[in-house]
């Protein structure tokens, strides 16, 4: 989730000096800081679930996967994804940051949804080593896997209760049931 009242504007270069050294994580867009607020349970849960399944399967295949605290470099931007896969031997001793991820998953909130189709999707998809795009839906059950196609193109895979979501830029499958297991959708306690 992303919160900015009125974010301060300043080079890449200052902002990678400057970030570590607060208390919070702060994404870095077209010259601003935006500070990240923490999300729901169920955000993290979905996280976790997805990160818990595909880690041992990762590890055979010589991938890093990360979530939520390894931002990923796109141009002069840096962005902190959900959960991130890098394949690519360029990232395999990073420690700040993935500038050749093959996935990145963003898990949707209403506050965050319209910004993670569009302004991250189009960031992300310039970067060149990236293969899929996966946006997994915070109120229902539901994914949504944007793949690399030729050319320009990204194909749009939607998958709902029953199905098996394929991740294959890993050559992965994973019932969906199982990214959603122990996830309370659509409950409130405030």
């Amino acid at each position: 989730m992303i919160a900015t009242p009125d974010p301060p504007r300043m080079t890449a270069a200052d902002y990678l000096d400057w970030e570590p050294q607060q208390e919070i994580r702060y994404e870095f867009v077209n010259g601003r800081v935006i500070a990240m607020t923490g999300g729901t349970i169920p955000h993290n849960d979905l996280a976790l679930n997805l990160y818990s399944f595909l880690r041992p399967k990762i590890k055979k295949q010589g991938c890093r996967l990360n979530v939520a605290d390894v931002k990923v470099q796109i141009a002069d931007d840096y962005r902190y994804p959900d959960v991130v896969v890098s394949c690519d031997k360029r990232d395999s001793k990073a420690v700040e940051l993935y500038r050749y991820p093959s996935l990145i998953v963003e898990v949707l909130s209403p506050g965050t949804a319209a910004v993670d189709r569009g302004e991250k999707f189009n960031q992300y998809r310039s970067l060149e080593t990236l293969q899929e795009y996966v946006l997994i839906d915070s109120e229902k059950m539901g994914v949504e896997i944007y793949r690399r196609g030729e050319g320009r193109m990204w194909l749009y895979y939607p998958y709902v209760l029953g199905d098996t979501v394929r991740f294959d830029s890993l050559g992965i499958e994973c019932p969906i049931e199982t990214i959603y297991e122990d996830v309370q959708l659509g409950i409130t306690d405030r």
